[in-house]
């Protein structure tokens, strides 16, 4: 197609004033300034923060599994401080008491009157370390909070911050005095991460820093500064809000799931809450690397972060050594890619 023919330049005409850019243009860059702002705390964990990211413009919550000491404790609170966002940290033990997270009424002797103490909760990124170590009536205080945005204290239901983001952590190899989180719980976070042992070159790099004087408990030396807030974060939710979503890309993602159901490894597939999850984290991605639609890749990369959690492994599948990882991935290379 050839180029239109330039009008004629009018001296007296007014120049046109360039156009603002938009908000979610902005909104993206900043975001996308967390992973090198991230990186001065936390080394070779970029997809663990992409993931973050993902979750808290979807309005979901993280399960975060890895070893003791590969810094999910830290990713979570350099996340929080790179966004200007307020954050506490739970350690659930076999003790916990739902209202050590929620909070609880207080009866004050001075105006003989009980007034409610807010728990933990009341955050924007609350970090619930090694959450299968408490009873399942503790981890059912989360559930609320989680679906709702919101926690019932004496009948009087209390809104939580806008953004809230649940950040769990479980030990994957430790499961002496454990209590594992029940399908219907696992199904409430949008993603499961996973943590991994950091390469060679990645912890000689974490031990130079540490010999050069880093603290993990002193952000503000380690110079992460806040590149973006929650404004970025609401403009950033409403361009997702707007990536399209094609029918095909609608039917490729149901039919995903629907293989899951049909897999002879899995006593229980993805749900359909499963699958509008991975249709909110797909658009997340898509968005994120600066398109207004989604294509099957962008389904591709956020499956098994969003649906591994989601399956069940028959017992005869569990001891011939198949993983929900392994599952998803023969499901992606076996259901055909819309074209």
């Amino acid at each position: 197609m050839s180029a239109p023919t330039p009008e004629p330049t009018d001296p007296t005409a007014v120049p046109a004033t360039p156009a603002a850019p938009e908000p979610a243009d902005g909104a993206r860059a900043s975001l996308e300034a967390l992973r090198s702002e991230i990186a001065k705390a936390v080394v070779g964990q970029d997809p663990a923060v992409t993931g973050l990211v993902v979750a808290l413009l979807c309005r979901g919550h993280v399960l975060l599994e890895g070893v003791p000491g590969v810094a999910k404790t830290l990713l979570v609170r350099a996340l929080a401080a790179s966004l200007r966002l307020d954050t506490k940290r739970v350690q659930f033990t076999p003790d916990l008491m739902p209202s050590d997270v929620t909070g609880s009424l207080v009866y004050d002797a001075r105006t003989a009157e009980f007034s409610f103490q807010p728990g933990p909760v009341f955050t924007n990124l609350l970090l619930a370390d090694e959450i299968n170590r408490t009873p399942p009536k503790t981890q059912a205080s989360l559930l609320e909070a989680m679906e709702e945005r919101q926690i019932t204290v004496d009948g009087t239901p209390r809104p939580l911050p806008d953004p809230f983001l649940v950040a769990a952590t479980q030990n994957p190899v430790e499961y002496e005095g454990t209590y594992p989180l029940p399908e219907a719980q696992l199904d409430r976070f949008l993603l499961k991460l996973t943590v991994p042992l950091p390469s060679r070159q990645d912890e000689i790099d974490v031990l130079t820093r540490h010999a050069d004087g880093f603290n993990p408990r002193d952000l503000k030396a380690a110079g992460i500064r806040p590149v973006a807030g929650p404004a970025d974060l609401e403009a950033a939710r409403s361009a997702v809000a707007k990536t399209v979503v094609s029918p095909e890309i609608a039917g490729y993602v149901v039919d995903i799931c629907r293989a899951t159901r049909e897999s002879p490894s899995l006593a229980l597939g993805v749900s359909p809450r499963g699958a509008t999850a991975l249709l909110s984290t797909a658009r997340a991605w898509a968005w994120l690397t600066g398109r207004d639609y989604v294509t099957p890749d962008d389904v591709k990369a956020l499956a098994l972060p969003t649906l591994r959690h989601r399956i069940h492994l028959r017992p005869e599948a569990e001891m011939e050594g198949v993983t929900p990882d392994s599952v998803i991935t023969s499901v992606l290379a076996h259901v055909p890619v819309p074209r």
